[in-house]
């Protein structure tokens, strides 16, 4: 059986891909970018490079495939998706083709990775947010642009299950994180720059660090292991409905900060950035549905899972 995973050379997708073949898994690897602009490579898997978005590529990729993971996206962190909202949008090109492929070459399962970016703003709007449960997307008000998008191919993969019988999956993946990804460039999310930021001060001598907003702002971070765990399940599991895939451990910027600063055994000098791309003031995962169907939940604590990220991202910037 083969198991198709687009946006494989991103990086939820190269840990995936990696999973999968120490599994035993036969697994079509395919990304957009060329092979060496990809976070992992794995020799064990079917390589291609190819671009989703592209009906001719979409059909050839998905040929012969008995599973498919869409994870291809065009997306980053928030001063990306604040600043380029047209871009992503445009992933409905690829969520749509690729649903298209999969329902023309008789694909039996597929998994649209979507975001905790569908809910609605006026549920955000505390640091103390009450935690976000699945209900709470609709009446529609989502991110502006690349949140519009998720929820969108939400629907459509939703009837491409109702009308043409494609066994379709959805998770909302709130904020993953982990080493292996982009820390650097403008696309990364906050634990990887804030990463970057403290092993650069630490290194460096200059003991400030710059921090976007006055860091009150709270969000929930899912450790990457937990991510490709959860990711399985619900594409194997019965449950038809979009489901929330995150941690429930809620932090502020600043909290974030001072557990990496601990880390790095460092004490920063703390320089807000106020007119900085922010995004709602707070979000939290409610996993009332997830536990209640797959009996368990991301649990790999922050303080575990930014030692491993920022080692990883140390090492990268000393090399």
């Amino acid at each position: 059986m083969t198991i198709l995973v687009t946006g494989a050379g991103g990086f939820i997708g190269g840990h995936l891909v990696a999973d999968l073949l120490s599994s035993g898994r036969s697994v079509r690897a395919v990304d957009k970018k060329p092979e060496g602009d990809w976070y992992q490579v794995h020799s064990g898997a079917e390589n291609m490079v190819a671009d989703c978005a592209d009906p001719t590529d979409a059909h050839k990729m998905a040929v012969g495939s008995e599973e498919i993971y869409n994870l291809a996206a065009d997306m980053g962190g928030m001063g990306f998706i604040e600043n380029n909202k047209a871009e992503c949008m445009l992933s409905v090109l690829t969520s749509t083709n690729m649903l298209v492929a999969a329902r023309d070459a008789g694909t039996r399962r597929f998994f649209y990775s979507s975001s905790a970016c569908v809910y609605a703003g006026d549920k955000q709007t505390d640091p103390n947010v009450t935690a976000l449960k699945e209900a709470d997307a609709y009446p529609g008000d989502p991110e502006d642009g690349y949140g519009w998008e998720k929820l969108f191919s939400e629907r459509m993969a939703r009837h491409f299950r109702e009308d043409f019988g494609l066994e379709t999956r959805v998770a909302r993946y709130h904020n993953v994180y982990g080493p292996e990804g982009t820390y650097d460039g403008g696309r990364e999310k906050a634990p990887a720059a804030l990463s970057r930021k403290v092993a650069r001060a630490k290194m460096s001598g200059d003991h400030t660090i710059e921090i976007w907003g006055d860091g009150e702002q709270s969000r929930s971070f899912m450790y990457i292991d937990d991510c490709v765990r959860g990711t399985k399940e619900i594409l194997a599991g019965d449950n038809v409905e979009p489901v929330n895939l995150g941690s429930a451990e809620l932090v502020t910027i600043n909290q974030m900060v001072s557990i990496l600063e601990d880390i790095a055994g460092i004490t920063l000098e703390r320089r807000y950035k106020l007119d900085a791309p922010q995004g709602v003031r707070g979000r939290n995962s409610d996993n009332t549905m997830f536990e209640s169907i797959y009996g368990w939940e991301p649990s790999i604590s922050l303080q575990d899972g930014l030692e491993r990220t920022y080692s990883w991202i140390h090492d990268e910037l000393s090399a």
